[in-house]
């Protein structure tokens, strides 16, 4: 205990001492510059060699053509994909959370398409480093909270998604968990309400300040990405369980139920439709895969199914990320402990301290029991997702554990920093890019893009019963044809179906009529020679409104007798539907749902909800002390 109180001492001395220099606002800004600059340097091996074409890279740059034409439609937010399935479309927007395609649609209306998938991996390592240095700044200096925040970027785990995965939307993750974190833990929240909540409003007033940082952090969280939101409510739950044992008070847990309560309600112009629509798509196809299963990826896993080859070697490259992450997040607690470093207050401290533990833990079978008992954990599919709450945890102890108090060893230490982040990004920059082939990169995806000849679907997109790989490319925007279930399409050289007019499976084509259609409209006029089946290039889905000169058709008939105004159901999932010999005009419009409607009445109001509380916070609390905080240097 002597020597604890002597270092604790001896460390206020010196924060005092570097206080009385602080630093002017210039200079305050030279710490969120080198982040900026530490991002730049990431993305260097994609500026030289072109994108990175992970695992989702197609998926999501088709995701930004077709966001952006909606928007030149006057579409703000698109609920439907023309272009999957070659043209037939799929409900994409509707169960994809809407932030990542949103911003690189916005990046594309700015920038040659070629940079759009690099800047908008800049922005996203760059608010990783930011984010995890302002939750550094809670309890470290400046330049230990920035070196902090450079080693979220190059730690392995964000450098892996980036480059191997492009999964831009997970990437956003390791902006919104260190935010997470900060206004979770932060002394000047967590500090406020503390004390009876029977002492009345000026209580309740202090145990609610922060609530709205976080609403904005939760809802951030989930429209990047559902995994993401599923591991902030539960890191949430358990800080505020870990902050309202430390500080024997309610208001921690208070605190952070009303910040995942109004953030989901934030979020309700998406998820509600998402909640309510589930059950118009094959959203469980995904799990159908054996290697998006959960118990296929613990950590090292490897299985003797030759179709799990190369996942496992995926999962190998981050199975050993994890346990280089975890390993200096340990190294970097326990040399804090050693050496009586650890950063802030052990109500700040130790919550952060309990991540690498309970990560290492749900990365092992032995939590199996733990992801089937908790509520919607089994969605992440993926244990090693986690990563991603790990980050920040890891940085700011492995920081505070090398930044040295003697400044001559300071620059030593930055060198070798600076050297381990330069191999880091070569390293990625040579193993984990992914090369495009020829008709993945960004000018033929454009090229395919602006011809209108569609890309693959979405399997978990797909109506209920059809099948993604039925539907063939080249088709008219619609086909007359003698049988509802009339196939279409040969198998071309890439084992995908095409079809073409010689085949003679079409008695009659139709183009769409008029100029270019809107994203959500289908317009078809001509005069059909016989009675038949008119098949659409347009996947079935509910929110589609079909109607055949002025008449509404209805439902879809799975089979028995076929009706004028029934819809009939093919396994390609294409709308079909039985006609008569004459003059036939076909609207298919787009529809607002009703529980579109209600999902944006939950966002508006959780909208004045949150304007109300924040004005709340704001509001002076003269008999509140604001103690600062020691930092570590």
């Amino acid at each position: 205990m002597k020597g604890q109180g002597a270092g604790i001492e001896g460390q206020g001395s010196e924060i005092r001492d570097q206080r009385s220099v602080a630093p002017s606002l210039p200079g305050g800004l030279i710490g969120p510059a080198i982040v900026l600059l530490a991002a730049f340097i990431a993305i260097t091996p994609q500026l030289i060699r072109g994108n990175s074409c992970g695992h989702d890279f197609d998926f999501h740059l088709v995701s930004w053509f077709d966001c952006l034409n909606a928007w030149k439609h006057g579409i703000l937010y698109p609920r439907w994909t023309p272009s999957a399935n070659f043209g037939a479309g799929e409900p994409r927007f509707v169960f994809y959370p809407p932030l990542t395609w949103m911003l690189g649609a916005a990046l594309g209306a700015v920038l040659p398409w070629p940079l759009v998938p690099i800047a908008l991996t800049f922005l996203l390592l760059a608010g990783t480093g930011l984010a995890t240095r302002a939750l550094a700044r809670e309890a470290l200096d400046d330049a230990p909270a920035t070196l902090a925040g450079c080693i979220a970027i190059f730690g392995g785990y964000a450098l892996f998604t980036a480059y191997e995965r492009s999964a831009f939307a997970e990437l956003a993750g390791g902006f919104w968990m260190p935010l997470l974190l900060l206004f979770a833990l932060r002394e000047r929240y967590a500090g406020s309400g503390a004390r009876s909540l029977r002492r009345g409003a000026l209580s309740w007033r202090g145990t609610l300040k922060g609530a709205s940082a976080l609403a904005l952090v939760v809802a951030g969280a989930w429209l990047s990405n559902p995994t993401v939101g599923v591991m902030a409510a539960y890191t949430l739950a358990a800080l505020a369980l870990a902050a309202a044992l430390l500080r024997k008070s309610w208001a921690p847990i208070i605190r952070a139920s009303l910040g995942v309560a109004l953030g989901l309600g934030l979020t309700g112009a998406y998820l509600v439709p998402v909640t309510a629509e589930q059950g118009w798509a094959d959203l469980k196809q995904v799990t159908l895969d054996p290697g998006q299963t959960l118990e296929n990826n613990w950590l090292f896993a490897r299985h003797a199914d030759p179709i799990l080859a190369i996942h496992d070697q995926v999962l190998r490259q981050v199975s050993v990320i994890a346990v280089l992450v975890l390993a200096a997040a340990f190294a970097g607690l326990i040399i804090c402990v050693l050496r009586w470093r650890l950063p802030g207050p052990r109500s700040w401290w130790a919550p952060l301290a309990l991540i690498p533990p309970a990560v290492l833990l749900l990365l092992l079978p032995i939590s199996h029991w733990l992801w089937n008992l908790l509520p919607e954990l089994r969605f992440l599919q993926f244990p090693w997702r986690w990563l991603v709450a790990l980050e920040a945890p890891m940085a700011i102890f492995l920081a505070a554990a090398v930044w040295p108090s003697n400044r001559r060893r300071r620059i030593a230490v930055t060198v070798a920093c600076s050297a381990c982040f330069l191999g880091l990004t070569l390293y990625a920059g040579f193993t984990w890019f992914q090369a495009c082939d020829d008709e993945d990169a960004v000018a033929p995806m454009l090229a395919a893009y602006g011809a209108g000849s569609g890309f693959m679907g979405t399997d978990e997109y797909e109506p209920k019963g059809a099948d993604n790989s039925l539907v063939a490319k080249g088709l008219p925007a619609a086909c007359l044809v003698s049988g509802p279930d009339t196939a279409f399409g040969k198998p071309d050289d890439d084992g995908n179906l095409a079809w073409d007019a010689s085949q003679g499976t079409c008695e009659s084509e139709f183009n769409a009529a008029g100029p270019e259609a809107a994203p959500g409209h289908l317009l078809i006029r001509g005069t059909v020679p016989q009675a038949g089946y008119l098949v659409l290039r347009l996947r079935s889905y509910p929110a589609w409104r079909v109607r055949v000169n002025g008449r509404l058709l209805h439902g879809d008939q799975a089979g028995g007798e076929d009706r004028a105004d029934e819809l009939i159901s093919r396994d390609d999932g294409l709308i079909c539907f039985p006609v008569r010999q004459g003059h036939i005009e076909v609207d298919a419009d787009w529809t607002t749902t009703p529980d579109v409607i209600a999902g944006r009445w939950l966002t508006g109001v959780s909208v004045l909800v949150l304007a109300a509380l924040f004005l709340l916070e704001l509001r002076p609390r003269p008999t509140e002390p604001n103690p600062q905080q020691p930092r570590l240097s």
